[in-house]
């Protein structure tokens, strides 16, 4: 088993970047990306005022919704699967956050706030770019100067970037490779001379899971191994359409069982029932047929 845990994980994600405690780990990393941009002290998470959008493919899809102190809004996500339309769907993504601050009344003037999405992709996209790291804003086409600063979009592919644990330059390069590596490094790096990366070491520690989040975690780390090798299996034979369907079906059928599988330990644990909702999002008469 691994020391850390997964953060291409639901639960992995949300735990490095995605709960109060770990706050000040989500600051330093969108500080170390933004540097020499912005200097974030403080943000909020807004995730319950965000609905879901892409219901279909929620299990590959994990995001994290903050505000600023100066109200900047911004969208951090992990995906894991490649998708055709995925460039204009992260688009409109941020298109619609920055809609949804529209006010009616002669008082708001669209005083809109910028809206960064930054992307984490687990896969390599041709048409985003060939570098690890693209950076995209409105620009004047002939001038190649900034239009507007409210709209950013940051994608990260994972699989560009190439760095050891000795070419790391900056914290930034050691996020990283922290991210990318943690599932298959025995002991942190840089933990002992940097207080975030000790906290970081802390949260993501697998031995640091409450029970009922072992069951979770280990659900969710079946289902993120089996959805890689369901794409790699449909990418050796070929077959773009059978991927798809085949993917979109396993997939449904992976989150009925994981979340039967969840009840049901939990269940044969002696839990509640309230704490079983909570965890496999059964209603008590599905529950109770376990």
């Amino acid at each position: 088993m691994a020391n850390y845990i997964n953060p291409f994980t639901d639960i992995g994600f949300k735990r490095i970047f995605g709960q109060e405690l770990s706050k000040p780990l989500l600051i330093d990393f969108l500080n170390n990306l933004l540097i020499g941009e912005k200097r974030i002290v403080n943000l909020k998470f807004l995730d319950k005022e965000l609905p879901p959008v892409f219901v279909d493919d929620r299990s590959l899809i994990y995001d994290i919704y903050c505000e600023l102190d100066d109200d900047e809004k911004i969208i951090v996500e992990m995906q894991n699967c490649e998708q055709s339309y995925f460039k204009r769907r992260s688009i409109y993504y941020v298109s619609e956050a920055i809609a949804r601050q529209g006010e009616k009344g002669p008082k708001w003037q669209y005083d809109i706030k910028g809206v960064y999405l930054i992307a984490f992709l687990n896969f390599r996209r041709p048409d985003i770019g060939e570098e690890f790291r693209t950076d995209v804003m409105l620009m004047n086409k002939k001038s190649k100067e900034i239009f507007s600063d409210k709209l950013r979009l940051v994608y990260l592919q994972l699989p560009l970037f190439e760095k050891g644990v000795d070419e790391c330059e900056n914290d930034f390069d050691r996020w990283i490779y922290v991210l990318k590596n943690m599932e298959t490094i025995k002991r942190l790096p840089w933990a002992a001379q940097n207080s975030v990366f000790q906290k970081l070491a802390e949260i993501a520690d697998v031995s640091s899971l409450t029970k009922e989040e072992r069951l979770y975690y280990d659900v969710a780390l079946r289902k993120y191994r089996d959805t890689l090798c369901v794409l790699e299996s449909a990418e050796q034979r070929g077959l773009k359409k059978g991927r798809e369907e085949g993917l979109a079906k396993g997939l449904a059928k992976g989150r009925a069982e994981g979340r039967l599988e969840i009840a049901r330990n939990m269940k044969a644990d002696g839990m509640s029932i309230e704490l079983i909702q909570k965890y496999s999002g059964l209603s008590p008469e599905e529950i109770a047929q376990l």
